[in-house]
């Protein structure tokens, strides 16, 4: 079994960086959703409108705490201007040029190369029996107590996130990523020089979609939650044909890229991440929301390799059962497919899937991208586990990809603990990892501070009509924007 020293390994970074130095800003650096680059497609049968929670905008401007948000319109310094917003934003150079992924790991980033973890022995080859791995790549799931952790939970207490902010605010500097109701954009705070990421959805198209419910679920999720490994949303706005979400930018891409560049990760390494996943869900599922979209498209890294869970479009606070159809298939749990109600459940399975696919490379029910098949497949639920799967690893998996729902881990009496206290985990420190105590398998080679996105894949860059007044059709729709 490969060494697991990094579970344990003493960080030697300093815990408390200061939120102003470009460097050591390790909680400037939350997730924004990048799903719409993936080729696998999010699925979802329907949605209602459903909207609560109001907050205020923050307001401060001069001493920003740990993590401080973009200063909003309200709050900004009389330096910002004063003319109206641009009905067109134009997309600005960014201060840097980012190398190309190949060749920063050579640069002067002094940061370990994924390929000696991700293939430290020949033992990892996969046997040539198992094609389903390449084939993917090339065309790229009984209700639980809250048994839990015995750690200090972070506090959930709504935040304010409401800002007053406008396009004013921001300097657009590229497109991070692009989907069916819009664009992901890095920007620059014209105020705190900070860079975020700005999620734009159109409204018109999200009302088309009947993705109202979902959208406002969105929002009302991510002003709810605060964990370390969960995207942090500052603030919203919209103007009369767009929705926008201000979000902290996170520099390391994401960890489907990562897993495709490497094709599939050591045990240790799958392990490391998972053990994060495993703690965002014990969070999110105490606060009773199911996440229902877990996949490596949806998991960010942050500079130190640390994940963010992003994208909270189809997140539900749930603290019963539930029966929409959504999420991803390769992902979805049977009693999801067989449209009967459920419950958190569903996480759990999706976190076996995950576990299984970053161990062998592909997901164990997809079968030539089709979903009607992977639906079938499901259904049927027959796993076949490469014989390179370490025993406890096939062991955690056989427990929660498991349509026996009084069998399936996370959904038993002692719900996340029955997770975290298997023996595939037994190396991992709990608080130590919740505190990011415990250094990452691999360091994105990234420039702090900088708008460094080079771990992103380069969109065509359109002039946007971002910012446009008049008729608003759908604005009632989203009070809380």
């Amino acid at each position: 079994m490969p060494s697991l020293g990094f579970l344990k390994k003493k960080k030697t970074r300093d815990s408390t960086d200061s939120p102003t130095s470009p460097v050591k800003d390790t909680t400037s650096s939350p997730i924004f959703p990048t799903s719409s680059k993936t080729q696998r497609a999010s699925v979802v049968s329907k949605a209602s409108t459903k909207t609560n929670t109001d907050a205020q905008p923050q307001q401060q401007q001069q001493q920003p705490p740990a993590q401080s948000p973009p200063a909003s319109s309200s709050s900004a310094p009389s330096h910002k201007p004063a003319d109206s917003m641009n009905t067109q934003q134009p997309y600005a150079t960014p201060q840097a040029s980012p190398e190309p992924y190949q060749n920063q790991q050579s640069s002067s980033h002094n940061v370990p190369s994924i390929q000696n973890l991700i293939h430290p022995t020949s033992a990892n080859a996969q046997p040539q029996s198992f094609q389903p791995q390449q084939q993917q790549q090339q065309q790229q799931a009984a209700k639980p107590a809250n048994g839990g952790l015995h750690i200090a939970q972070p506090q959930a207490t709504p935040r304010v996130t409401k800002g007053k902010y406008t396009l004013q605010d921001f300097t657009i500097q590229r497109t991070l990523g692009t989907g069916s109701f819009g664009r992901v954009h890095l920007v620059q705070s014209k105020h705190n020089q900070r860079f975020y990421a700005v999620k734009v959805l159109k409204k018109a198209q999200v009302v088309k979609m009947k993705q109202v419910e979902h959208t406002n679920d969105e929002r009302r999720m991510l002003q709810q939650v605060k964990h370390p490994f969960l995207i942090t949303l500052w603030g919203t706005f919209q103007d009369s044909k767009n929705l926008y979400m201000v979000m902290d930018f996170v520099e390391g891409g994401e960890l489907f890229s990562l897993l495709r560049k490497s094709q599939r990760f050591p045990n240790p390494v799958a392990k490391f991440y998972a053990a994060e996943v495993t703690l965002a869900l014990d969070y999110l599922h105490a606060q009773n929301i199911i996440y229902r979209d877990l996949k490596p498209e949806n998991l960010l890294l942050d500079r130190h390799g640390h994940l963010k869970i992003t994208d909270f479009g189809f997140a539900k606070e749930v603290p019963d059962i539930t029966w929409t159809l959504c999420g991803t298939p390769d992902y979805l749990a049977p009693e999801v497919v067989a449209s009967k109600g459920y419950n958190k459940s569903v996480d759990w399975w999706s976190l076996g899937i995950l576990i299984f696919e970053m161990l062998c490379g592909f997901t164990p029910f997809w079968d030539g991208g089709s979903p009607m098949k992977i639906y079938e497949n499901i259904l049927k639920g027959r796993v076949k586990y490469p014989p390179y799967i370490h025993p406890d690893a096939q062991d955690l998996l056989q427990k929660l990809i498991t349509p026996d729902l009084t069998k399936r881990l996370g959904n038993l009496h002692g719900g996340s603990k029955d997770v975290m206290n298997h023996p595939w985990f037994a190396e991992v420190t709990w608080e130590r990892l919740q505190k990011k105590d415990i250094d990452a398998p691999y360091v994105p080679p990234v420039r702090a501070g900088v708008g460094d996105a080079s771990q992103f894949d380069k969109y065509p860059e359109e002039t946007e009509a971002y910012g446009q007044t008049g008729d608003d059709p759908h604005g009632h729709l989203f009070p809380d924007f």
